[in-house]
């Protein structure tokens, strides 16, 4: 799973390869505002039929973060 949230914030934050690590913080490290989270996890959503709370959204600070999230909502 991390492969595949890692190659939608390459394309979406338009970042180079071994910037993002599953520790990368999503804000300082990667440069994701409000905004690029909110479309990260829209395309996450419509991809892989999963629904994102937006009380969960506001918890995510690390790309683990993410992973984690979509690893658990993908095995309901």
């Amino acid at each position: 799973m991390f492969e595949k949230v890692k190659e939608v914030l390459i394309k979406q934050l338009r970042l180079k390869d071994r910037e993002v690590l599953p520790s990368s913080k999503i804000k300082e490290d990667l440069g994701a505002d409000s905004l690029d989270l909110l479309e990260l996890l829209m395309t996450l959503e419509t991809d892989y039929g999963v629904v994102i709370p937006d009380e969960e959204l506001i918890t995510f600070e690390t790309v683990q973060d993410i992973v984690d999230y979509m690893e658990k909502a993908s095995n309901k």
